[in-house]
């Protein structure tokens, strides 16, 4: 795909002009976000991380924000992280302790396209979270928390379960029954549309066969993309191949100058607020007009 002149990595840094429009205001009313954290993270880590973030969401939506951080259900062993980690301390009994690390699935495979083990078990947790904690207005995620957040997103459209079960018998997974309401009517699900959602250094699932129901259609939840240009983890290649599964996509694609982290610097924390406030903006007023990076009130 190519993105947009304005939004390329080789002219990040000169991206600022000032803006003719006048920004969306705050909603007036209180706002709740799901926090969903990466591969080998938990909830508390991903909130601590996020603390800077949490900040400055408050002061920009002064009628009140609550974000909300569960932990993944699938609890990792040293062997299934693929990268250094601190010697492991023993138990009294000699046994190595447990990493507080935690995932919403485990690649399966040795080869690519890989199956991801245990994804009904974290799709079912956020499912109860959704159900116990919400209503949400949208959800941020970071790396497979930013392609689970992708996946809830979807999964909240309206018609997605039919194509779930359209695809299903050409080897698609089926629609997963945590997100199935329990009113007796097929198409409701446990949580009404999110209005956004936010992806930094997410990524799309490579098994386009077996997760094509969260993919296609395209997801139509207004999603914005952060991208590391420094990010050695998640390469560009599969960020970008999220994006391209997202309608409206070329122009909510924000780079920054940066690595495999969720970026707290002004001007990004500027993207994701403008991101919001045009978003619900529109949705608390009923307008339909799709937003996009170009129409924000931010300095690029």
């Amino acid at each position: 795909m190519h993105l947009p002149r304005h939004l390329t990595p080789s002219n990040l840094l000169s991206l600022y002009r000032t803006r003719t429009m006048a920004a969306a205001p705050p909603p007036s009313r209180p706002i709740k976000i799901l926090m969903i954290h990466g591969f080998t993270q938990s909830g508390p880590n991903f909130h601590a991380k996020t603390r800077a973030l949490e900040k400055n969401l408050q002061k920009a939506f002064p009628a009140g924000i609550t974000l909300s951080y569960p932990t993944a259900p699938i609890r990792l062993a040293h062997a299934d992280i693929p990268f250094p980690t601190a010697a492991p301390e023993a138990k009294e009994n000699g046994d190595a302790e447990e990493p507080d690390a935690w995932a919403w699935w485990k690649r399966k495979g040795d080869a690519e396209p890989y199956a991801y083990e245990g994804l009904e078990l974290g799709l079912e947790t956020l499912a109860r979270v959704l159900k116990d904690e919400g209503p949400f207005d949208g959800v941020i995620g970071f790396s497979q928390g930013g392609a689970m957040a992708a996946m809830v997103a979807a999964l909240l459209e309206p018609e997605r379960r039919k194509a779930f079960e359209k695809l299903y018998p050409e080897g698609g997974i089926s629609y997963p029954q945590s997100f199935e309401a329990d009113t007796g009517y097929m198409e409701e699900t446990i949580h009404a549309p999110l209005k956004f959602a936010v992806s930094y250094s997410g990524f799309a699932a490579r098994d386009v066969d077996l997760y094509r129901g969260f993919y296609e259609p395209k997801i139509k939840t207004p999603m914005l993309h952060f991208i590391g240009t420094l990010d050695t983890v998640v390469e560009e290649s599969r960020s970008l191949a999220l994006v391209e599964r997202c309608e409206q996509s070329e122009d909510r694609v924000v780079y920054h100058p940066g690595g495999h982290f969720l970026t707290t610097q002004k001007t990004y924390v500027a993207a994701l607020v403008g991101f919001i406030k045009e978003v619900l903006h529109k949705a608390d007023n009923g307008e339909q007009k799709e937003e996009s990076v170009e129409d924000m009130d931010v300095p690029f």
